[in-house]
């Protein structure tokens, strides 16, 4: 609309122009060279812009004529470069189709047509990749790490292919000078603190960290949670040589993140060496609530170390009331029960995980009954102990370790380590199998011919009616597979004559050592 308003406006002003001319005639006189032309004013006008044209037009078409190499040149390398993006295009394609020939071709026309372009770089590089060629793929990279435009994609080449060859020095400085150039960009901050962390450079690690939370690289709680970790990792560190520089790194670590195990535990541990009880036992039970484990129990059960055992066993039963029905808790309890030689305390605790126990369960419930004298029910538990579910356990990455480390020896992740049931024992346990049966013994019965209830002896030392010694026990009904249960009217002498000699024997005053022998 402004257009045609503009256009009207023009034309009105040039027809003005040409009336306003038309009604004052006049006389224009041109002498030159001994010419003279008369002529009106109007015809002069048109002249003068018919002149002007016509110069235009000769000007253009100089400058054309002047120009045309150039243009040609222009129009032949634009032809050239729209034919290298149809080639990069098209190798891209090639590449995510898996077409290797295909893109391999168009990555040689993209090269021909666009030398030294980032797409053509980046297209040769993945050509490489495709094909298996490292060698081509890493020269790829670094003619693209000396561009100042792709300098930061030719070093995360770089350094994806030296870990794929395993090279850790050339990764760690692809990543060092990816974060010197490009302190905002997430992969080079966490390869830089993880390498830190892999060389155990705690104080460098937190330095990294530090910048990539400046950096906004990382949320605040990540940063909090790999501070804490890197504060636990340098009071381990420093445990040995500096014991209160060890206590306090813990204890920032505890302010950062109080359900960290290691941290709470670490914490609560020099603290009560330290004589600061009371600071010890709330970090512990700040951390028992939020997470109960096993080492917190153990560090809360000697915060006083002069404690007796019934002392240390009402100060679990305590620490239990914290976190009512988890099983840590009743474990808890049961192992300060039998330290303080209260049976009827532990076997409460244990009795309602007993009928789906684990290792650690079945290894107690075999203390408290050779503690209580049942050494038949100790056998038992032991064997249940063999075949039992595996406890959670500090798992990562498929790794498994006694205690907690702050980096993964897999990967050298931060903070990889979970206290949870591995992986590789998920499923349904093996059957227990309590003993093997003997050679003699009555052949077992098809699975439809099964009694459904097998009567077994008493479990008093009664001695059998054929002379066999005291002391030889069947196995109870509970037990999944019972091949002792069948026994014969006439069993014969004893097969393990050796086991009741040990049994025998005089025992030495710690319990694991009794089960441990009479399991063998």
């Amino acid at each position: 609309m402004i257009r045609v308003v503009v256009f009207l406006a023009a034309a009105s002003f040039i027809a003005l122009g040409v009336v306003w001319l038309a009604d004052r005639p006049g006389q224009v006189a041109i002498t030159w060279l001994g010419y003279r032309a008369d002529l009106s004013v109007m015809v002069a006008a048109m002249a003068i812009v018919a002149v002007a044209v016509v110069a235009v037009i000769l000007w253009s078409l100089t400058r054309f004529l002047m120009r045309s190499p150039k243009l040609f040149s222009l129009a032949w390398r634009e032809r050239k470069r729209r034919r290298g993006y149809d080639a990069v295009s098209r190798g891209l394609i090639a590449i995510g189709a898996g077409d290797a020939r295909a893109a391999q071709r168009y990555a040689a026309n993209a090269e021909k047509s666009l030398p030294g372009e980032p797409l053509a770089l980046l297209l040769q590089a993945q050509t490489a990749q495709l094909n298996g060629d490292r060698a081509g793929a890493e020269d790829a990279f670094r003619a693209m790490a000396e561009r100042h435009d792709t300098r930061l994609l030719g070093l995360r080449g770089l350094y994806v292919e030296a870990q794929r060859r395993n090279d850790s020095v050339a990764a760690r400085l692809a990543a060092e000078e990816a974060a010197k150039d490009a302190p905002a960009l997430p992969w080079a901050g966490q390869a830089v603190l993880d390498f830190r962390c892999q060389a155990a450079d705690w104080e460098g690690a937190l330095a990294i960290l530090e910048g990539n939370r400046s950096a906004g690289t990382i949320d605040r709680a990540t940063y909090r949670r790999q501070r804490a970790v890197l504060l636990t990792a340098r009071a381990l560190a420093a445990e040995e040589e500096n014991r209160d520089a060890a206590r306090t790194l813990g204890v920032d670590a505890v302010k950062i993140a109080p359900d960290l195990v290691p941290a709470a535990a670490l914490a609560g541990r020099l603290l009560s060496e330290n004589g600061e009880r009371r600071k010890a036992t709330r970090i512990l039970e700040a951390a028992w609530k939020a997470n109960p484990h096993p080492d917190l129990a153990e560090t809360y059960a000697h915060v006083r170390l002069s404690d007796s055992a019934r002392d240390r066993l009402s100060r679990m039963q305590a620490l239990a009331k914290l976190a009512p029905g988890h099983t840590e808790s009743a474990l808890a309890v049961a192992r300060a029960a039998l330290d303080a030689r209260e049976f009827a305390t532990a076997r409460e605790a244990l009795s309602p995980l007993a009928s789906k126990p684990t290792q650690r369960i079945a290894m107690l419930m075999a203390e408290l009954e050779q503690l209580e004298g049942d050494e038949g029910r100790a056998r038992e538990w032991m064997g249940r102990a063999l075949n039992a579910a595996r406890d959670p356990a500090w798992t990562a990455d498929g790794y498994v370790s006694e205690r907690w480390l702050p980096v993964s020896p897999v990967t050298g992740r931060l903070d990889a380590f979970e206290w949870k049931v591995p992986v590789a024992e998920l499923g349904p346990p093996a059957p227990v199998v309590i003993e093997a049966p003997a050679e003699d013994a009555p052949p077992a019965l098809p699975p439809q011919e099964l009694p459904r209830e097998v009567p077994s002896p008493p479990l008093g030392n009664v001695a059998p009616e054929n002379g066999a010694p005291r002391g030889a026990r069947s196995a109870p009904r509970a037990a999944p597979i019972i091949p002792l249960s069948a026994i014969p009217d006439d069993p014969g002498p004893e097969p393990e004559a050796d086991a009741d000699a040990e049994l025998a024997e005089p025992k030495p005053p710690d319990a694991w050592q009794r089960i441990r022998q009479l399991f063998r």
